[in-house]
């Protein structure tokens, strides 16, 4: 079994589902692959033609007369390069086209072999989506099935219209190979905002749940209330906005002990950073659960392959469609969640006591933020998880702002100093490396409504939760990863003129909270081993009171 002819053929299977008919293929040995998984679907009428540019001209007229992406398959080298002409005009024409162009692996590539180009970004702005999936490996077969779909929805519904997608498909010796059974089921449905009225291709029905992240809705209220007509329970991210009394906002630490799986599961926004949480929706999927995502900005945001819909809608179109549209659940599912949500926060709080420590503070700071109307700017890498794990469901919730789009720690603090220039008080959540990664951001500091309350655990809190740091000896560790800071995080703040206040005592933090006077609240933490510790402790007592 060959897994490159079976990841060809898993292509072609799921573009033949989608409607393709037409295929034009130019003769060529490292495409052979694909080829070989186009003539063998009779659903596919072959076209071969010698000239790469003619031929992709002729998938551009059976395009045209059928209003279907056709599939165009090339070699690698310049016969790549001999499709731009026609991946232009079809661009510029709005013509549904499926470039496929085989290359080599890496190992081929900058040394020499022959008939090798870099074709990554090949035809550059003239498409509307572009792929390099890499050689493929059967450990990646969840991927497959879904990066087909994209390529035919992205050529004919993408947000510029319809137009040319390429795939550069690497595949490495032996290009010859019998197809394996193709990985099972089918890939995700695109359920499209037309016509107006949102259809809903799952049944709202059973034991399903509603997980909720960043951008997710500007009404929640309105959810909430769709989530007790329907039975289920809303996850809500901190980001969402819909982190209210009767959401679920311990669940990271719930789907840890292994609560009863969902039938179906909407995904509203962007990701959780929960790796508990996006295992528990795996989970559901694997035992047939229905998986929809409600995405307005076409990001496809699947990383665990499993979402069964695509509904390219803003999140209140799709719950005003959702009332339309839905059937009686469970009468015993949401308060089974409720009644988790209890005991697992009355957990957190008993595990966390009265003493200061990293998700301690992103606790309170939650909670005082909402008492005073503020608004809070996250750091990415713990700061955002210990408030996405730790931060308790509450009547009114603050506003929480993140980088989330790349994820990374740079930029935090005048990201949070442009937040505050609008004149709403604004608190930033960092550690100590995500605030000395932006002190050119104290420069010129302005007197803003915004206070960086950073948390000082001696270096980088994240790797001590990753496998590095069993793997890896403690001194190589640190200075690899931990990365100590030798620069005070007080100095250094006094030293661009701020105020600054050190706290190291819950009512301190709080006192220091309510005090707009500091610019800074350096707030002295346990070390990073005792902070894992710690979560074990929390995780250790949630699963005793759910026991």
């Amino acid at each position: 079994m060959s897994v490159q002819a079976t990841f060809a053929a898993t292509l072609v299977d799921e573009w033949v589902r989608a409607g393709v008919t037409e295929a034009v293929v130019c003769p060529g040995s490292r495409s052979t692959p694909l080829a070989l998984a186009l003539a063998a679907r009779s659903e596919v009428r072959l076209h071969v033609k010698l000239d790469e540019r003619s031929a992709a001209f002729y998938a551009i007229g059976l395009s045209l007369a059928t209003g279907v992406p056709t599939v165009v398959c090339t070699t690698s080298g310049t016969a790549a390069a001999e499709l731009h002409p026609a991946v232009v005009e079809a661009h510029q024409g709005r013509v549904p086209l499926i470039v496929c162009t085989a290359d080599r692996p890496p190992e081929l590539q900058h040394v020499g072999a022959s008939q090798t180009i870099d074709q990554i970004g090949l035809f550059t702005t003239a498409t509307r989506w572009s792929c390099a999936p890499g050689v493929p490996e059967p450990d990646q077969t969840a991927s497959w099935r879904p990066l087909g779909m994209r390529a035919f929805a992205e050529a004919c519904w993408g947000p510029l219209g319809p137009g040319p997608v390429h795939l550069n498909l690497a595949f490495r010796d032996p290009l010859i190979g019998d197809a394996g059974s193709l990985p099972a089921g089918v890939g995700p449905t695109l359920v499209r905002p037309d016509p107006p009225t949102l259809p809903l291709a799952g049944a709202l029905a059973g034991r399903g749940v509603i997980v909720t992240g960043g951008g997710a809705t500007q009404h929640p209220a309105r959810l909430l209330e769709l989530s007790r007509r329907l039975g289920w329970p809303v996850l809500a991210d901190p980001r969402s906005g819909c982190r209210m009394e009767g959401t679920i906002a311990a669940a990271d630490a719930i789907v840890r002990t292994g609560p009863p799986l969902a039938e179906a599961v909407v995904l509203l926004g962007t990701p959780w950073l929960s790796k508990e949480v996006a295992d528990y929706v795996g989970r559901c999927a694997a035992e047939g659960a229905h998986v929809a995502a409600v995405d307005p900005w076409w990001q496809w945001t699947d990383p665990s392959h499993v979402v069964s819909e695509f509904y390219r809608s803003h999140g209140d179109a799709w719950v005003e469609a959702a009332w339309r549209d839905n059937a009686a659940s469970d009468p015993e599912w949401l308060p089974l969640w409720q009644s988790m949500e209890v005991a697992a926060q009355g957990a957190i709080d008993g595990a966390l006591g009265h003493d200061l420590s990293e998700p301690k503070v992103a606790r309170v700071l939650f909670r005082r933020a909402a008492l005073l109307d503020a608004g809070i700017m996250v750091s990415a890498s713990m700061p955002m998880r210990d408030l996405e794990w730790f931060a308790e469901a509450l009547p009114t919730p603050p506003v929480v702002r993140a980088n989330r789009g790349a994820n990374g720690i740079d930029g935090v603090v005048s990201t949070a100093l442009g937040i505050a220039a609008t004149g709403r008080r604004t608190f930033a959540l960092l550690g100590d490396l995500a605030f000395l990664h932006d002190v050119s951001g104290l420069v010129n500091f302005s007197d803003l409504p915004c206070t960086l309350v950073v948390m000082d655990n001696g270096g980088g809190g994240i790797f001590s939760f990753l496998p590095q740091a069993a793997a890896v000896e403690s001194e190589r560790f640190e200075l690899l990863f931990g990365t100590p800071p030798t620069s005070d995080v007080g100095d250094v703040a006094r030293g661009f003129g701020l105020s600054v206040c050190e706290v190291t005592t819950v009512p301190g933090l709080e006192a220091a909270l309510n005090d707009a006077a500091p610019a800074l609240i350096r707030v002295e933490v346990p070390g990073r081993a005792e902070n894992v510790a710690l979560h074990e402790s929390i995780n250790r007592a949630v699963r005793l009171a759910l026991a």
